[in-house]
This record gives structure tokens, sequence and C-alpha cells, in this order.
């Protein structure tokens, strides 16, 4: 059952009125009368599910009936643009993010869809990346891996959701701030196999958006998580230090997660969608539940806020990209 404050409730209910009031005409004028499709562009068991579902889970009171569905592939590419070609209608979205959305589009040769393809709905939160290890690796810390590393080449691995994906871009970052380090980038369709593969010794390291999972295995000592990527620790796991805290200056990245649709979908439709959204966020068991893994939800987002952040992201990480060759991949 959501379970709101007081003054979350009045905030809902402005908002709620709000949604009836939205005009609704064109296109827009009976939506939805039919499910809704959130395309995750990762293999089911990942970061993307935690984040997803519990948006998926307050849809149907909010807006109507909505389902997941899973195209993984290609760090995320082929499902970003199997939902770029769909009709700008409402009924297909995109759990996109970072990677998806600006790092693909600056690297990939021929990704099958641009940045323009999409419009921004909703920044649904903010997220860490994590270094974690399998324990038979003998490091605690980002220092010591380093360490390791040098006196090891080709040994360690490294796994990501994907070429040219946030995590890849991170992981060649610290090879190159730590000195050429000879760590072999292992791609997959999706975080969760590498994290098996991770636990399994299969490969060294993955560098993955914080989750429970990662914190429970972490727990349960089948893996170790050595530093995040953001500014400072996070709330919910101050125990693991920063990369800047472990004398990684370079390595700052604070990703994020949200809501997008095909770039000719009507702004009555968007405008709903967004505030559907902005509704089930005042949901503060909604809210606890995303900071219980690490991420940082935005209960303030709209349209326009939210592509001023891709625009951002954008600008910020393109002198980045350049500095370690992953133009045109």
């Amino acid at each position: 059952m959501a379970s709101f404050t007081r003054r979350q409730l009045v905030h809902a209910l402005s908002g709620a009125a709000a949604l009836a009031a939205l005009p609704r005409s064109g296109q827009a004028a009976d939506y939805p009368s039919r499910p809704i499709r959130l395309v995750i562009p990762y293999g089911a068991g990942g970061s993307g599910d935690q984040i997803a579902r519990p948006w998926v889970d307050r849809m149907p009171s909010l807006l109507g009936p909505t389902f997941v569905e899973y195209i993984g592939g290609a760090g995320g590419a082929i499902g970003t643009a199997a939902v770029a070609r769909e009709e700008p209608d409402g009924y297909s979205l995109l759990l996109g993010n970072g990677s998806t959305q600006v790092i693909i589009p600056m690297t990939a040769a021929n990704p099958g869809y641009s940045v323009g393809d999409f419009r921004a709905i909703y920044r649904l939160i903010n997220s860490a990346l994590v270094f974690a290890v399998n324990p038979s690796v003998p490091a605690a810390n980002l220092r010591e891996l380093i360490t390791y590393a040098k006196a090891n080449p080709g040994k360690l691995s490294y796994g990501t959701p994907g070429i040219a994906t946030g995590n890849h871009l991170v992981g060649e970052s610290f090879k190159q701030q730590a000195g050429a380090l000879d760590i072999v980038h292992v791609p997959y369709r999706g975080i969760a196999q590498a994290t098996n593969d991770l636990v399994s010794g299969q490969i060294s390291l993955v560098i993955a958006v914080m989750s429970v999972q990662l914190q429970q295995l972490a727990q349960a000592g089948r893996v170790r998580l050595l530093a995040v990527t953001t500014e400072t620790r996070l709330s919910g796991a101050p125990e693991i230090p920063t990369a800047v805290e472990s004398g990684m200056s370079g390595i700052r990245y604070e990703g994020w997660f949200g809501l997008f649709a095909p770039k000719d979908t009507d702004d009555a439709i968007i405008d709903r969608i967004a505030q559907a959204t902005r509704l089930a966020m005042a949901d503060r068991a909604l809210l606890a539940s995303y900071r219980a893994q690490g991420m940082e939800p935005d209960n303030d987002s709209s349209p326009d806020k939210f592509q001023r952040i891709v625009e951002a992201t954008s600008a910020s990480l393109a002198p980045l990209i350049k500095s370690i060759g992953l133009i045109n991949l």
C-alpha cells in the first residue's frame, strides 16, 4: 500500500487535480486506452528491474495498465533503438540512462538511433556505480587493486552491461588514470550475468550500478565492494569509500535513469505520464526503497528539467570520452 506523509498527500492530491485537468486533444484524447509497455534495454534481474518495477507497480491506479519488456544487447542500444522506431503514441516508453541517451549515440558508429530520437519525460533516480571484486582478488580498496593489477598484467578482467556504457567509460577511465592498467573488458548483455560470473570467479571485477543485490552479496562475503563513483559516500552504504577518497580524483560519475518516449509523442501524453510519475514519486515507501539501494529518487522532475539534465550530461562527458578514445567504437 502506498504510504504518504500529510505534506506528500497534499502534494499528491494537487498533482492529481492537475493530471485530470490536462488537455486531451488529438492523439491524446483517449490516452491511455490500452496497456503501456516500458522497455528495459537490458536483461532481466539487473538494476533496471529495481528501478522500473516500483514505477510500473504504481501506474495501474495512476495512469493505466503497464508492463515491462526486456530487450537487451549492445549495452542497451538494441532496446533503445527498438523504442525509437515505435509509434509516438505513448504506448512504448524507455527506461533510459546516461549510457543509452548520451554515451552510446556519442561513441558508437551506428547505434540505430540518435540523441534527438527521444523526448525526456521524468528522471526517476540518480545512481552511483560501484567497483565490486571477487573475494579471491587480494584488494580491499582501489589502491590495492591498482597495485595488484600492475603486478599481474592481463590477469584481471572487468564486466559491464556493454561497450560504450557509463560503466565501460568509468572502467577505461580508471585504467588510464591508474597508469594504463592491463585489465580486460568483458561486455555483457546486462549486469545480472556479469554479477553471476563475478560471484563464480569467471571475471575479477564488475563496475555496476549500486544495488541491494550487490550489498547483500557483500554482506554474505561473496563479493567485495571497493569504491563508489559519487562525490560523497552513499547514505545507504556509508562504509564504502568513494573513488576520490581512494586517490582517484578523476573517477566521478553519477548516473541517472528515467523515462523517455519517441520524439514525436504529443505534449499532452508526455505531460500526463510525467504527472502520474510525480504522484508515484510522492510515495514515501517508494522513496525509501530507492534510497535503500544507494539510489537518490527525484521527486521534483519534469520533461523540461530532465531534458536539461540530458544536455548537461552530454556536455560534461564529451571531453572525457574524447580523452580515452571511445569515439565511434
